[in-house]
């Protein structure tokens, strides 16, 4: 197989406000870590983070419809200036670390994605821990891409997006998909993913130690816990370690700041070795999914016009793909 060109690109001088930013988020997580006890985790203090989120408005002019699909929901979030037309959608999957957060609390930074590109995005409240166990979580998310499928959207027109652990199920679910045989999306594009469950490589990353989170004391006990014994090599468990063949264009942008940079660049080079074409952009002084903070930031304001850039680019390569196949 022909290896694939990656194309990386890395920005290396952060903003002022970035790294004011990325030194108070520092100082706070400093302190509560060490009031953290190590112990089992707190599910239902975890759940009510979504609920508190409810409270805080969608940017001007997003219009939001509520979805029910088979046992979880969804909603169709339009941002601003985006029409009624459903057609081409970005499905997105929230990150929250397989325990927590969901639609209330990605609502905002969904609109402004979907604003972007142009197209309006389907955000999955795929089923979590405790509900379902880890492997069934991905599950559902395979079960909202089949559900459109079934509306008559074209799998050209479809793009898997999500970023941390919904990076995960991004790359999880389009290999779910593979297997049962689906028609695959037009791209994947995941922002600061975490895509090997095995911590080896997070902890001996120069990363680690810029990570203004420090989590890495107590990444292990967590996965521990949220796998219930599944094995952080199998392929199933941790996509970095599947066979990615096949597996539609992806772009994956990330802080070269947080521990997760190790799974994207690991991530990137595998896909290209697979025959994926795939994209990697890192940010420096960035904060773990910094696209969040919106129109506070000059590095979240380009990285979101970038993922726009990039949907509209992919869904437009499908189109001529298919234009010249059938010529």
């Amino acid at each position: 197989m022909d290896r694939v060109t990656l194309l990386i690109e890395r920005h290396a001088q952060a903003s002022l406000r970035a790294r004011a930013v990325n030194a108070s988020a520092r100082a706070v997580s400093t302190r509560l870590l060490a009031r953290v006890p190590v112990g089992p985790i707190d599910f239902k203090r975890a759940a009510a983070i979504d609920r508190l989120a409810g409270k805080v408005p969608p940017p001007r002019g997003t219009r939001v419809d509520r979805v029910e699909l088979d046992g979880f929901g969804a909603e169709w979030v339009h941002g601003r200036g985006v029409g009624r037309d459903r057609s081409k959608v970005i499905l997105y999957f929230h990150g929250g670390g397989w325990i927590s957060c969901g639609l209330n609390t990605h609502r905002r930074m969904v609109a402004r994605l979907s604003e972007a590109a142009g197209i309006p995005a389907l955000s999955v409240d795929y089923r979590m821990l405790p509900d379902v166990t880890f492997a069934e979580e991905a599950l559902d998310c395979l079960s909202a891409y089949t559900w459109l499928l079934d509306q008559g959207v074209a799998p050209e027109n479809v793009v898997f997006s999500g970023d941390s652990a919904g990076g995960y199920m991004t790359f999880a679910t389009a290999l779910l998909a593979r297997e049962a045989g689906l028609p695959l999306p037009a791209a994947l594009i995941a922002l600061s993913p975490m895509l090997d469950m095995d911590l080896t490589a997070k902890a001996a990353h120069p990363a680690a130690a810029l990570d203004a989170f420090s989590v890495m004391p107590l990444l292990d006990v967590f996965v521990t816990e949220i796998l219930g014994g599944l094995d952080p090599h199998d392929p199933t468990v941790s996509p970095i370690n599947a066979d990615l063949t096949g597996l539609p264009p992806s772009y994956i942008c990330c802080s070269s700041s947080e521990v997760l940079v190790s799974d994207a660049e690991v991530m990137a080079r595998r896909l290209a070795d697979a025959g994926v074409p795939a994209t990697l952009q890192t940010w420096a002084g960035q904060l773990h999914v910094f696209p969040m903070f919106g129109g506070l930031l000059p590095e979240s304001k380009a990285a979101i016009a970038t993922y726009g850039g990039w949907v509209r680019e992919a869904l437009a390569r499908t189109v001529a793909d298919a234009e010249e196949a059938a010529s």
